[in-house]
């Protein structure tokens, strides 16, 4: 590396998004409320950092809702749950708090009102991932889950004319489009969603990791492996012709031999990472000579979203939701945008 310039590329946007940020609040708003423990189903977002410090705090993460202990509160996790896992609730006689991002809830909520038009739903996404199981648990008769362009030869609806995508919000945009495209091949006249589905944090985080990832030997994504949207933006690194690109949760899973030959290095999160962790990967980047950091901006954002209703000024802890009550909520009627992105 003699006599080559060392320096980073640092993308922005990156890290935590309004959904992300309104879900971690959440969890310790309602802790600063109600005092431990408070239950939340599933990791409230995808990192390990962030459970681990809740857990400290006295977050208990189950798997599922019949482990919380009847009369207690129960956060539902920014992925979203399907309304079977509503009513579990109901039946425990738990009190819930729901931190779905509003973003994924205008999804649930497309698929509902597709559902009531008779459409077919096609949801593009992948098997097991939350956000997909949510989902698809609010019109199961309706909506075909596609896991990549192999899905879309297996097809089949009722009414090539009645067809309808969704997808789940944090997958790459040039992966989403492909198979749009191909299932447009198939069935001409299926319809797309009123807006795009791809949130705009994950947008935004990968026009970055494109604008930098010619420029990056190596292009570094600070991200949980259980993280969607984390992993796509090392296939998207990649794709941008970055020469190398790694996932990790903290820097000390960095490889010193990526290192070698490498003048630039692009440095990302995901949408679910505190900077703090991006803070240690650039001081351990200092330390190996790469002290000179670069920010590509691809975007502002200013999106902020309000906490849940049951936090805003209770009166006393969350009461457990009457019967029926889950299906003529708002859905988004807690949520503030203070500009577009």
């Amino acid at each position: 590396m003699t006599g080559r310039r060392r320096r980073v590329l640092l993308a922005a946007p990156r890290g935590v998004c309004a959904g992300v940020d309104r879900a971690i609040a959440t969890v310790h708003r309602a802790l600063e409320l109600y005092g431990a423990p408070v239950y939340v189903r599933h990791e409230i977002v995808h990192n390990k950092y962030v459970v681990k410090t809740l857990e400290k705090k006295g977050a208990i993460f189950v798997d599922e809702t019949e482990e919380v202990p009847e009369g207690n509160i129960v956060i539902f996790s920014a992925h979203g749950v399907a309304p079977l896992v509503r009513e579990e609730a109901e039946r425990g006689k738990l009190a819930t708090i729901d931190a779905t991002c509003p973003l994924v809830t205008k999804v649930h909520k497309e698929a509902v009102h597709f559902a009531k038009a008779g459409y077919d739903i096609l949801l593009i996404g992948h098997a097991g991932h939350e956000e997909v199981i949510g989902t698809s648990g609010e019109a199961p008769d309706h909506i075909t889950l596609v896991d990549g362009p192999e899905d879309v030869q297996n097809v089949e609806v009722r009414d090539p004319d009645k067809v309808v995508w969704l997808s789940q919000t944090t997958l790459s945009v040039d992966e989403t489009m492909e198979i749009v495209d191909a299932l447009k091949g198939r069935f001409p006249n299926l319809l797309s969603p009123p807006s795009d589905d791809i949130c705009y944090a994950t947008q935004n985080r990968q026009t970055a990791v494109k604008q930098m990832g010619a420029e990056a030997d190596l292009v570094i994504v600070v991200g949980s492996r259980n993280s969607s949207n984390s992993v796509r933006l090392v296939e998207v690194a990649l794709g941008a012709d970055a020469r190398d690109a790694h996932l990790v949760d903290q820097p000390e899973e960095i490889d010193e031999t990526w290192l070698e030959g490498v003048g630039t290095v692009g440095v990302t999160s995901g949408a679910s990472v505190p900077e703090i962790l991006v803070h240690g990967v650039l001081d351990w980047l200092a330390q190996r000579g790469y002290e000179d950091v670069e920010t590509i901006t691809a975007a502002e954002e200013h999106q902020r979203f309000a906490l849940p209703r049951e936090l805003a000024a209770p009166a006393g802890p969350p009461q457990p939701r009457a019967p029926g009550a889950w299906h003529t909520r708002q859905a988004g009627s807690n949520t503030t945008a203070e500009g577009p992105t």
